[in-house]
């Protein structure tokens, strides 16, 4: 890969289901960098010495308001982009969590990244994701959210 040129990122977030109904799931929605608005899950880089646990919990409260607990881990997203003109290769751990407090909000945001949240239906979770590489980790979540029910 590029490692010798420091353009591999790690990055952690998931899906978060309602404390109040477990059939829906908490999505934001962010600007891309062509500025058009994406669906996805929270999501953001690991600080210092956060674990993967910990960085998606952290972002999920930062970028959604929610307070939550890590279900189970579902897998990896692999991408790649191009930042500055140079190739950026992504790795997102990305878990199924469930709410324990808290409520959708951008107040806690410090990047200001989430234009929307909402709460969406389980059954309308692959047709709101943009991107292929997490609708296809939903489909994990789904089988394990029914797999609890």
């Amino acid at each position: 890969m590029e490692s010798e040129s420091g353009n591999l990122e790690v990055s952690a977030g998931g899906f978060v289901i309602s404390k109040t109904d477990p059939n829906l799931v908490a999505l934001m929605a962010r600007f891309n960098r062509g500025g058009k608005l994406e669906w996805c899950i929270p999501k953001g880089h690991l600080e210092a010495s956060e674990t993967r646990e910990q960085a998606a919990l952290r972002e999920v409260f930062e970028e959604t308001g929610l307070e939550a607990e890590i279900i189970s881990y579902l897998g990896e997203v692999s991408y790649q982009f191009i930042q500055s003109g140079s190739r950026i290769s992504k790795t997102v751990h990305v878990y199924l969590m469930k709410q324990v407090g808290g409520s959708l909000s951008f107040e806690h945001d410090p990047h200001k990244e989430a234009s929307e949240l909402e709460w969406v239906q389980a059954s309308k979770l692959l047709t709101r994701l943009s991107h292929s590489n997490e609708k296809r980790i939903a489909k994990i979540a789904l089988e394990l959210m029914k797999a609890r029910s």
